[in-house]
């Protein structure tokens, strides 16, 4: 947790928001519920504990079943628990009170958790509107459900899009302001991002043929768990790159293949970071490995060098997706002007994924309130294209915002014999050709990045080899280090 006054100000800015989107009077209420425990079998046996991130971000308290509502008019704020009786101290020891738990994050007022029920029917029965945002958890959806005499359904996000039953007024405020990371929370992701290229690190030395990649995942995970709060999401480690959240990890380490590891940890604190590598299996690129992972590589350099305040992101993914092509029009696998094949979205086949996403309590950042509405401004529209159209951060960059850099190059069969089959980008690409990549995989590498008031920094202190000579060096250093 940080110091009570920066949830305090959280807080108090979130007021001063929502106060200039309603006269003083009818404002109403803001109702944060935050998550419960949730059985994995049954009740006494659990998934482990996870609190809901909005509350995190007012509240932080990291405890289970905890509400609490904010009167928009007042700024009054009251949290909702129950303090333990004495069957819960037999199993969990002395536990503080509510009311101190309230108060070391800046609330006075504080009641139980039945009140909570009470407490928003007097506001509806009173004509006041109650804010809420969209649930990411059931037993969320089910209290708000309750609480607001609506189905359980209607609290959740709709696709990319926002929860309509949610209030578009409270979620827009929230987005404005988690968008920017304060200089806590900046400290919190470079802590993430530590452990994650530890992570990281230990993975690419565990890469020999013959080891099962769940060996491999083992051990970068144990880091995850001694030292954070576990993984920020589950670990994509595989030799089928092209499959992009294989979680399959039952396959021996190949010789001659690329194995794409793509992993986070999440902090005790529940911050979170997010880095991809690949590499080849045997410690050593072929030649045809090499030319589309230089390419990457490149893609990768060049989104960070253009994040800059002021910059739409969606144009760095355009420009990103230009130089793939370039180089792809080099090595013969597409042809034509580069400008056309990038305004008729051929990139999406080699790239089908969106350049980058935000980052912070979520490793994609607040996407439980809808991608459209966190990712995309006001006066920008969506993309239908393969790839563009997956882009989750496309807006105009601000010192604060927290991304992620990630190209990549794949070759997916099934999507390239469609496109063939379909006569889409005929006149662009080489079909032929793309055949002796059938068997290739994917190649994706990405880096974690600040915005900052004249450019852009990546986070972490040790970046992780990311050059084809740097990755091939350090795994021959690590083979060595085996002997």
């Amino acid at each position: 947790m940080f110091d009570k006054s920066v949830y305090s100000q959280r807080r108090k800015t979130l007021v001063a928001k929502m106060a200039q989107t309603a006269p003083e009077g009818s404002r109403g209420i803001a109702l944060f519920v935050g998550n419960a425990e949730s059985p994995a079998q049954y009740f006494d046996n659990g998934y482990k504990f996870r609190q809901d991130s909005t509350w995190i971000y007012f509240f932080g308290i990291d405890e289970p079943r905890f509400a609490a509502i904010i009167d928009l008019d007042t700024a009054k704020e009251t949290i909702y628990a129950d303090d333990v009786e004495i069957d819960d101290i037999i199993w969990m020891g002395p536990q503080p009170s509510v009311k101190s738990q309230a108060a070391s994050v800046g609330v006075e007022n504080s009641a139980p958790y039945s009140a909570l029920d009470a407490d928003v029917k007097k506001a509806i029965e009173a004509g006041r509107k109650v804010h809420f945002v969209s649930a990411s958890r059931y037993y969320n959806a089910i209290k708000l459900g309750d609480l607001l005499g609506i189905h359980p359904s209607q609290t959740f996000r709709q696709g990319k899009n926002c929860c309509p039953a949610a209030s578009a007024e409270l979620s827009r405020a929230i987005i404005s302001m988690r968008l920017v990371k304060d200089a806590s929370e900046i400290a919190s992701i470079e802590h993430a991002c530590d452990l994650g290229q530890q992570m990281h690190t230990i993975a690419r030395k565990g890469i020999q043929v013959g080891v099962i990649e769940q060996q491999i995942c083992g051990d970068m995970e144990g880091l995850a768990q001694g030292k954070g709060w576990g993984l920020s999401f589950p670990t994509i480690l595989t030799q089928h790159g092209e499959i992009f959240h294989c979680h399959s990890h039952e396959a021996l380490i190949a010789p001659g293949k690329l194995l794409v590891i793509d992993a986070g940890v999440e902090a005790n604190d529940h911050y979170a970071s997010d880095f991809t590598r690949t590499y080849p299996t045997g410690g050593k690129f072929t030649t045809q490995q090499r030319d589309i992972y230089q390419t990457v590589c490149e893609c990768n350099e060049l989104a960070f060098q253009m994040v800059a305040p002021g910059v739409r992101y969606v144009d760095v993914h355009k420009a990103v997706s230009k130089h793939m092509l370039s180089n792809l029009s080099q090595l013969g696998l597409v042809h034509g002007d580069v400008d056309a094949m990038v305004a008729e979205g051929i990139a999406g086949l080699f790239m089908p994924h969106g350049l980058g996403h935000n980052m912070g309590l979520d490793v994609h950042d607040m996407e439980d309130y809808g991608e459209n509405l966190v990712g995309y401004d006001d006066d920008q529209t969506r993309s239908s294209q393969l790839g563009l159209g997956s882009l989750r951060m496309a807006r105009t960059l601000v010192p604060g915002n927290v991304i992620t850099d990630e190209p990549g190059i794949y070759f997916i069969p099934a999507l390239i014999e469609s496109w063939k089959k379909d006569g889409i980008g005929a006149q662009f690409i080489n079909f032929e050709k793309l055949k002796e990549y059938y068997e290739f995989g994917g190649i994706r590498l990405e880096d974690d990045v600040l915005v900052t008031e004249n450019g852009a920094t990546r986070l972490g202190p040790n970046r992780l080899p990311i050059t084809p000579d740097d990755v091939e060096a350090a795994m021959a250093a690590d083979a060595e280090n085996r002997k």
